[in-house]
């Protein structure tokens, strides 16, 4: 590009991606010749691995379970017989309850916690499977910009009238023709996308009336109440205004 037409030093030109020096065509569409294969092979065999794995332990329940004329648990916990009942027993049981309904009871607040501290936090709407609808198309078209060299276009954040600068770029994860998308940002994004995932089941789990009976319900009490007064319309014991 020339002096006006776009916003870039001359040392960011020369560590560019495409000025830098002669680029292969084919690894524009993220296609490259690697040596030896089964290094660069060997993250896709393990997780083809993994979900053969947990294919092959859902299958051995369900069978199990037609077998043995069982019924499956009305809700995916590690421990099927930790309920709301067993919080307030002991720290063992805490923890457990925690280990099955952490995401139901701070779903929300983990969620949000993700939210406003991610670039793509401008997305979120006030239905969630719209967010996560939307995210996860973003997430995908984030990918095949991983894949991908970038294009000999000057974008419109890199013309010189843009107030743009190579780490606003880096952060929004735009495409760019100086520096590569870094795919290990792409963790941070899929981890929000998952918390979203679970979020969206969690909400559905508390229309449920079997998943309420197990965890307990998310409803508030009142907050208009005195905090001494809990104990009468709270039936978890009282530790802080108990004397």
């Amino acid at each position: 590009p020339g002096e006006n037409e776009t916003k870039v030093t001359l040392e960011e030109l020369k560590t560019s991606v495409l000025y830098s020096g002669p680029v292969d065509p084919a690894e524009w569409v993220g296609l490259r010749k690697s040596k030896p294969l089964l290094v660069y092979l060997r993250n896709n065999l393990l997780m083809l691995a993994i979900l053969a794995f947990e294919v092959t332990i859902y299958r051995h329940q369900e069978y199990y379970r037609c077998r043995n004329n069982l019924t499956a648990p009305v809700t995916k916990t590690i421990f099927h017989d930790i309920t709301r009942a067993h919080l307030d027993d002991g720290l063992v049981n805490c923890v457990k309850y925690f280990i099955n309904y952490f995401f139901y009871k701070f779903g929300l607040e983990s969620s949000f916690v993700l939210v406003i501290s991610g670039p793509l936090s401008c997305l979120f709407v006030a239905h969630e499977m719209y967010f996560q609808n939307i995210f996860a198309e973003i997430v995908i078209f984030q990918k095949f910009l991983c894949l991908s060299e970038d294009n000999y276009q000057n974008y419109p954040w890199r013309s010189g009238n843009a107030n743009f600068n190579s780490n606003i770029i880096k952060w929004l994860y735009f495409p760019d023709f100086i520096v590569r998308p870094n795919p290990v940002f792409l963790v941070y994004d899929f981890m929000l996308l998952l918390c979203a995932s679970l979020q969206r089941q969690t909400f559905e789990d508390e229309n449920k009336a079997a998943v309420r009976i197990m965890a307990g319900d998310n409803v508030e009490i009142c907050m208009n109440l005195d905090a001494a007064s809990f104990s009468q319309h709270n039936p978890v014991p009282d530790f802080i205004h108990c004397r």
